[in-house]
C-alpha cells in the first residue's frame, strides 16, 4: 500500500463546461418549481437521476457530470470565496 496522496484535478475547460451544464440542470429545476439545491444534493449524495427534471434535458445533462469533478470544483469555489 502506498503511503502517498493521489492528485486530482480538473482543467479550466472541462469545469467551465461542468458550470454549463449544472447551471442549465439548475434552472430546469427552478422553472418546474423545485428548489434546484436540495435536489441536486439528493443527486449528487444518491445518483438517484430521479431528483432530476427531464424537463430542458437535465437529466441527460447531469448524467454525464463526473461527481467526483463536480463535488471538487464545488469545494474549491466555496473555499475560494
Amino acid at each position: 500500500m502506498s503511503d502517498k496522496t493521489m492528485i486530482f484535478s480538473v482543467n479550466d475547460d472541462k469545469e467551465m463546461e461542468l458550470k454549463k451544464n449544472l447551471t442549465i440542470v439548475y434552472d430546469a429545476l427552478t422553472q418546474k418549481g423545485y428548489n434546484p439545491i436540495n435536489q441536486i444534493v439528493g443527486y449528487i449524495l444518491s445518483e438517484d437521476p430521479t431528483y432530476i427534471t427531464t424537463y430542458n434535458n437535465a437529466r441527460n445533462l447531469i448524467r454525464h457530470i463526473d461527481r467526483d469533478e463536480l463535488l471538487q470544483v464545488l469545494v474549491s469555489s466555496y473555499l475560494d470565496s
